[in-house]
């Protein structure tokens, strides 16, 4: 075979999973190729559409090397974020990270993958700063653990992975959509088969590394294991992971991992594009309407359907798209009114889609409510139900509702003070929850436990960790967590 068709490690896919993967891969010694299915300017996959990472924090004193730029250092801006972040900041341990994990998962999520994730959320995360990765202060609330986002988003993310890896002379090419596994004569896997604008390759190795997403772009396996209602949902995320490397590796003894039937869904401008795509304006969250805590949100009958504020956004986002989702013509609207407008809450809405009125009746006549009478009578019963208490978006205030359902646990304030504003909102679906049964270093496992040599899945091919709901950020740190232990495994395999 020639130098150009062999590698150490090959790693399929170049979001943060493969990239993690391809880095420690190469900091252990190992020659390595990276093959992206699509072109260059796509490359990413759904890491460049994303903003931070979940990682624990015992204080300020982790969080400024991840934040301190030399080129802003003496910027007055700047440094007034720095003071802010450092009196908000408090900490974020281990035990609250597991905690947040089971909790969303009802207590589902495999607790050997789970802790591993956590123990080492911080050292890959200070392994990744000191590789050039850097982050700015979340403006937000500091104790919903969102509180470093990266510096240009997932897109500048995977721009710093990219320089990252060509600088230690990592081999990346674009467009080689990997289609099949090779085994060699004592039944290893040994290679892959990678369809080209110039025809089918083989590429050959010691070790793959499969990184290449979930199957959400595939209609028909989103029909399949989702249910029908899912075929023609819209994605919060690109167009090109749809499943073939999870049906490869099954095809040569991988087994599915947790629940399949599962997914990160959130709630969606109506009008939102199909997909998304990395480097675009209008990618990534510019088309979320994560303001729903704060809102009265309803169906087109006029009825709530879902605890709004529950606790923090991060913690039920992912599984407000499905409750949207099930609703008549899927479709909610999320309610606000002046006093909103005025907590600052819809800051983050770019060009929203939306209708305001004076009155109440006239929204329900210009979103087209099913019942109107019955759509005042239940916000008539939820200003009434409102307690006393004193309303702060900025923490768990329990100001809450009584004696109607569903609960309202947080942030609960009548709709009394006009305008009035309805923002409606669709499913969007970024990835799948069940992936495939690998060991902590990534290694697949076959239907008999034993591991399939030569093979491994991270990213969002890995199964196990969610189910049903999701903590925000919790997959791209899985992704740089499992990525970076894989690579570093796979290494060891070099002959």
């Amino acid at each position: 075979m020639s130098d150009t068709n062999y590698a150490d490690v090959i790693i399929v896919g170049t979001g943060n999973a493969g990239f993690a993967a391809a880095v420690s891969a190469s900091e252990n010694g190992a020659k390595v190729l990276m093959l992206e299915k699509v072109s260059e300017e796509y490359m990413g996959g759904n890491s460049a559409l994303t903003i931070h990472m979940r990682f624990t924090y015992n204080s300020f004193s982790d969080l400024l090397p991840l934040v301190k730029d030399k080129k802003l250092i003496y910027n007055k801006l700047y440094t007034q974020k720095l003071q802010e972040l450092q009196e908000a900041v408090t900490e974020y341990t281990e035990s609250d990270y597991l905690k947040d994990i089971m909790d969303v998962t009802n207590g589902k999520s495999d607790q050997i993958l789970s802790k591993e994730l956590v123990i080492n959320s911080l050292p890959t995360i200070k392994w990744m700063n000191k590789l050039g990765h850097l982050w700015s202060p979340t403006f937000g609330n500091p104790t919903s653990a969102n509180v470093v986002s990266f510096n240009g988003k997932g897109y500048g993310l995977i721009q710093r992975w990219k320089k990252i890896a060509l600088k230690k002379r990592i081999d990346i090419k674009y467009n080689h959509h990997v289609i099949d596994l090779v085994k060699n004569n004592n039944d290893k896997i040994s290679g892959v088969i990678t369809k080209t604008n110039n025809g089918n390759k083989i590429y050959y190795a010691n070790s793959i590394v499969l990184a290449c997403g979930s199957f959400e772009s595939n209609s028909k396996m989103r029909a399949k294991y989702l249910g029908e209602k899912w075929r023609n949902v819209k994605l919060r995320g690109i167009p090109h992971n749809t499943g073939e490397g999870l049906e490869m590796a099954i095809s040569h003894g991988a087994i599915p991992y947790d629940n399949w039937s599962t997914c990160h869904a959130s709630p969606q401008d109506i009008n939102r594009p199909d997909y998304d795509l990395p480097g675009h304006n209008k990618s990534g969250d510019y088309w979320s309407r994560y303001a729903y805590p704060f809102s009265v949100m309803i169906n087109i009958n006029g009825d709530r359907f879902i605890d709004e504020g529950e606790t923090w956004r991060g913690l039920t986002y992912a599984k407000t798209g499905k409750a949207i989702l099930e609703q008549e013509n899927n479709i909610a609207f999320q309610l606000f009114d002046s006093k909103h407008i005025q907590a600052g809450v819809l800051r983050k809405y770019k060009k929203p889609t939306k209708y305001s009125s004076e009155t109440l009746i006239d929204l329900a006549n210009q979103i087209k409510i099913k019942n109107k009478k019955k759509f005042i009578n239940n916000i008539n019963k939820f200003n009434k139900a409102v307690q006393p208490g004193n309303y702060n978006p900025h923490k768990l205030d329990g100001k809450s509702i009584k004696n109607i359902y569903p609960l309202r646990s947080n942030w609960a304030l009548p709709l009394n003070n006009p305008p009035y504003l309805a923002y409606p909102v669709i499913c969007g679906m970024t990835f799948c929850y069940g992936g495939l049964k690998t060991t902590i270093n990534g290694e697949l496992i076959n239907k008999n436990g034993d591991i399939i040599n030569g093979i491994y899945a991270v990213g969002e091919m890995l199964g196990g960790l969610w189910y049903n709901n999701y903590p925000s950020g919790g997959g791209m740190m899985a992704g740089a967590v499992f990525g970076k232990k894989a690579g570093k495994h796979a290494s060891a395999n070099i002959n």
